[in-house]
């Protein structure tokens, strides 16, 4: 099963005096195509006294839409959901032959459907120059590269151009902001990555979803470790069409494919229509909270944690308790052990495994006894 891990997530709006709600909007429901199994969801509106109605965007995306007939002073939204997290390979998938190199064409009909994720929305002396640069380190211009190879060598190297910032302002910034202050948040690098492979003739939408990261069972002894505790927010990164793979996800914030803790909620074409939460109201005074939690509810039995503390205190107490039984039976256990050694030449021969005995051994033995007596 892997980890099961339960997700809390509160979004509250308390206003300065009672208000008149618009229509509003949440895409905050895990989206089809999410590769882990979410087993259960539910969602929460306050105030009690609304209508709602769960539909899917142009986009395939779920939405729901809540019209709220009476004034309030409190707009809260609720998330708790259920995923069972185990991984996968995230380059477990085959391409089209023509699609093996890049750069390559779509078909005809293909770009035809994928036409509103091919579009370029900027045009920047900034974004230029930033994939004149890429295109000239990577020799695209001087033949084709593995199409996987091209994709880690962008979403790196993005990931290196840019430092990650945390940014409360609304909106994205623009390509050219980004690149000119060399810095963003995750849904600014998202974009950038959208408009630069779309500008190389791939289809690309941004993604908004829930990232998981869970603490690390031991320290990794050749690189970074992760996160030192397990942890839950939301987070945007980018996801292009591959013909014979179909969206595959970039996370150009750690600069690696996207894994089990992506969970995707609404993927567009454009930021503005992937919003978590969208809506008019009145002019007024108000004030967010927000809140995100993730536990732990279930996780496999594996080798680099095989038992819980409690597991392991509940099987020593149980050894105790079978040595007090034996002891009580005058029943005496001993353990023996005892080094062995087999010949690094002749591991096959018969005397390394059933006869027991050969010249060879012996002479093998005596060596071996003489570097121990040194």
């Amino acid at each position: 099963m892997g980890i099961l891990t339960a997700l809390h997530h509160i979004t509250r709006y308390s206003y300065d005096r009672p208000i008149k709600l618009g229509m509003q909007t949440i895409r905050l429901r895990p989206a089809p195509h999410c590769r882990s199994h979410i087993q259960s969801y539910s969602l929460k509106v306050l105030p009690e006294k609304h209508f709602i109605n769960w539909q899917q965007d142009p986009f395939g995306n779920y939405l729901a839409r809540l019209v709220f007939p009476e004034e309030t002073k409190e707009f809260s939204v609720e998330v708790d959901l259920i995923t069972e997290l185990r991984v996968f390979n995230p380059f477990d998938f085959f391409l089209e032959d023509y699609a093996e190199k890049f750069p390559f064409s779509y078909s005809a009909e293909l770009k035809e459907e994928l036409s509103p994720y091919l579009e370029i929305k900027e045009n920047g002396s900034l974004l230029k120059a930033w994939l004149k640069d890429f295109t000239e380190s990577t020799q695209i211009k001087d033949g084709k590269l593995n199409t996987i190879d091209f994709l880690v060598a962008i979403n790196s190297e993005l990931n290196k151009s840019l430092k990650y910032v945390i940014r409360l302002e609304e909106g994205i910034q623009s390509c050219e902001e980004t690149l000119r202050l060399k810095s963003g948040s995750c849904r600014d690098s998202a974009w950038l990555l959208c408009q630069a492979m779309r500008h190389l003739g791939l289809a690309t939408r941004f993604a908004s979803g829930y990232l998981i990261q869970l603490k690390a069972d031991i320290k990794s002894l050749d690189g970074p470790s992760g996160t030192d505790h397990d942890f839950t927010d939301l987070h945007a990164w980018t996801e292009v069409y591959l013909p014979g793979a179909g969206w595959i996800g970039l996370d150009p914030t750690s600069g690696l494919f996207t894994g089990e803790g992506h969970i995707p909620l609404c993927c567009t074409p454009n930021p503005s229509s992937a919003a978590p939460i969208s809506g008019l109201l009145e002019a007024c005074g108000s004030s967010l909270h927000h809140e995100m939690t993730i536990t732990r509810i279930y996780e496999d039995r594996r080798v680099t944690k095989p038992y819980s503390d409690h597991e392991w205190n509940s099987i020593d107490l149980l050894g105790k308790s079978i040595d007090k039984d034996l002891s009580k039976s005058k029943i005496e256990l001993t353990m023996g052990g005892e080094p062995t050694f087999v010949s690094l030449d002749n591991r096959s021969g018969s005397e390394w495994n059933f006869t027991a005995l050969s010249d060879e051994k012996k002479q093998l033995g005596e060596k071996l006894l003489l570097s121990l007596k040194e």
